[in-house]
């Protein structure tokens, strides 16, 4: 479990994890010389922490960076197979060698038992915790973990130009990359590489290795050619598994991009989404916003986003894309209100801190004999009194005395809810006329 890994035949991103915190390519907001983890580290403190973020982007990485600078004896398992044996062993390792680093991969993956085996290790600081997960650890990570570990770390896909210093930094590397070997590649095959793998250090690397693979010699030099690079590359975007954080992540751009009315954002994050393969949850999350996001400012883009979504039921992919994008430039574009979900939230609120009190004995149940002898008498028939071209309309009570002077409804003057806006305080003069 611990000790020297053979670099034979080991993939060329296994091989080029730095081995000092200096090494590391981006996450300067997390380990760059001027922040307080760097210097903790390089003077000899690690704490425990977590690690959040997509795959590919440097977990894994930091983690042994951090034990080769802090040169602390390092364990590393994946929660996802190991068992109490595994953190048995962990703990024996602590007592003979004393303070030790234990890298958990999965670390939301980790069982009741095998917590109540390490926790109180972790707890006393003979074994330091560096747990990597891809899911949000507020969400999926044991808050008796969580508790232990004073950082909880989010990284960030890294950007160009780290990308084009760490593949050339494979590229000249004799002892770990592919320095002994002549390669023949320029600066902007270097770049397209590093451009077209959104940010995941580790498919970049991969991606590398398998073009010099499969690239020719000449002269015992190997000539990288564009068309491999375009071939190999292939399909790569945000797109990740349809249960995770990434997908939810997902789905709040694209509600957040509609209600910013960012047409391009909007259909990219739809894209992305359509790509996961989920679409009963994308299809659930426009039939929300059409209601929660745009709402009365345009009521008649619920009942198309629902027939959107239908014929998106019934096509299937890839033809439901169609409807869906229509039903998304759609939202984008109209008028937008929230009110009518503020409203009903109000008013839950206001149930939930109890305000609220005794229906009116006019607007309870009459359909049975007795009713009047309860005193369920006085209610008037709206429809009866015609009010202008609005229907009908009398002025009695309908809130419970206690609370008869609320209002939950503000609405937004954007849309048709405007002429609705009107409607609501021109009646709301004439109760107080009453």
């Amino acid at each position: 479990m611990r000790g020297v890994i053979s670099l034979h035949n080991e993939p060329l991103a296994f091989r080029m994890r730095p081995k000092h915190i200096d090494e590391i390519a981006g996450q300067q907001h997390i380990i760059g010389k001027d922040t307080a983890l760097y210097r903790m580290i390089t003077k000899g403190h690690v704490p425990s922490m977590l690690l959040y973020g997509e795959p590919g982007i440097g977990k894994t990485s930091l983690a042994y960076a951090i034990a080769g600078t802090s040169d602390l004896p390092f364990i590393a398992l994946n929660a996802t197979v190991s068992g109490k044996k595994d953190v048995e062993e962990v703990v024996a390792e602590s007592r003979i060698t004393g303070k030790v680093i234990l890298f958990l991969d999965e670390i939301h993956r980790f069982n009741k038992l095998q917590q109540d085996t390490l926790l109180p290790h972790v707890e006393k600081g003979s074994i330091v915790l560096i747990g990597a997960t891809t899911e949000n650890p507020y969400h999926d990570v044991n808050p008796a973990i969580r508790s232990r570990c004073g950082e909880i770390l989010q990284l960030k896909r890294l950007d160009r130009e780290d990308l084009i210093k760490l593949l050339n930094r494979a590229i000249l590397d004799k002892e770990r990359g592919l320095g002994k070997k002549a390669i023949q590649i320029s600066e902007e095959q270097i770049d397209k590489i590093a451009s077209g793998v959104n940010g995941d250090a580790r498919k970049a690397l991969t991606l590398l290795e398998s073009i010099v693979s499969a690239s020719d010699e000449e002269d015992d030099t190997v000539i990288i050619e564009d068309w491999l690079i375009d071939n190999l590359i292939g399909r790569i975007g945000l797109v990740g598994d349809n249960k995770g954080s990434h997908h939810y992540n997902l789905l709040s751009a694209l509600q957040k991009s509609v209600r910013g009315s960012d047409v391009n954002a909007s259909i990219f994050y739809l894209a992305n989404l359509l790509e996961t393969g989920d679409l009963v949850a994308v299809n659930r999350r426009l039939l929300v916003m059409a209601y929660e996001d745009i709402g009365l400012a345009a009521p008649e883009v619920g009942p198309h986003v629902l027939a959107a979504t239908d014929a998106a039921i019934r096509l299937g992919m890839p033809e439901a894309r169609i409807p869906l994008a229509n039903a998304v430039i759609e939202m984008c574009l109209a008028s937008k209100s929230n009110s009518a979900y503020k409203a009903i939230d109000a008013a839950i609120g206001a149930i939930n801190a109890g305000k609220t009190g005794d229906i009116p004995l006019h607007l309870r149940d009459t359909h049975y004999a007795g009713s009047a002898d309860l005193g369920h008498v006085g209610y008037q028939y709206p429809h009866a009194t015609p009010i202008g071209s609005f229907g009908g309309w009398v002025n009695q009570q309908y809130l419970p005395d206690k609370i008869k002077d609320m209002e939950f409804f503000e609405p937004v003057l954007a849309g048709e809810e405007k002429k609705l806006a009107g409607i609501y305080e021109r009646l709301k003069e004439f109760r107080k006329k009453k």
